[in-house]
């Protein structure tokens, strides 16, 4: 089970105030943040996972466990359009270099990397260089990337974009399952489709 409580955060960059005051406390399996370009969901998706720090309270609980956002470390994963992976690596050399980089992950094996892009129709693209893929194709990479060391807590920001049809019964599969099994899904998204897969919605202005 994982639960947010945020409280009075806020979010400046210079003189510019991105969110303000902002408070909620949620255990919904699928958390949509819902706004037009520029409301700050991004930047809200990026301060609940400790990527940039914000003034107020971020607190997760994760199965009766407190932490702060810079405390998630190998609990979360995380997909973005701005978030790439490097261009001159294979897919699976990028995978295996970022599993590399979570000291606690288990071993593994060229058999679980198989399955997982195999899971996210990516197993053609296993030796391709990065580089040479199509947006499309980058977003399934950067989708197994971030299930690699299967998260508590998935954040997912515009998860649809330049996905086919096929790609998007993906998202809504993986989301689905996120929920059967008490983790949580945070979903930034303007596209009506996507956020019906929440369960709960905070609107940024």
């Amino acid at each position: 089970m994982v639960q947010l409580e945020m409280q009075q955060v806020t979010k400046r960059f210079g003189g510019h105030t991105v969110l303000k005051d902002l408070s909620l406390k949620s255990d919904a399996a699928v958390l949509g943040i819902a706004g037009s370009n520029g409301s700050g969901k991004s930047t809200l998706l990026r301060c609940l996972a400790g990527l940039i720090k914000a003034k107020g309270s971020i607190r997760w609980t994760i199965d009766g466990e407190v932490h702060k956002p810079d405390e998630l470390t190998g609990r979360i994963g995380y997909a973005a359009p701005y978030v790439e992976l490097y261009e001159g690596l294979t897919v699976t050399e990028n995978l295996s270099f970022i599993r590399s980089l979570h000291r606690e992950a288990l071993p593994f094996s060229e058999a679980d990397l198989s399955d997982l892009l195999e899971r996210f129709q990516a197993a053609p693209l296993a030796d391709k260089p990065y580089g040479d893929l199509s947006t499309g194709q980058r977003q399934r990479v950067k989708l197994a990337a971030a299930c690699l060391w299967d998260p508590a807590i998935l954040f997912l920001d515009e998860p649809g974009a330049n996905l086919d049809d096929a790609g998007r019964l993906l998202i809504r599969e993986l989301v689905e399952e996120f929920g059967r099994r008490e983790r949580m899904v945070i979903l930034a998204s303007n596209q009506q489709e996507e956020l019906e897969l929440a369960t709960e919605i905070v609107r940024l202005a």
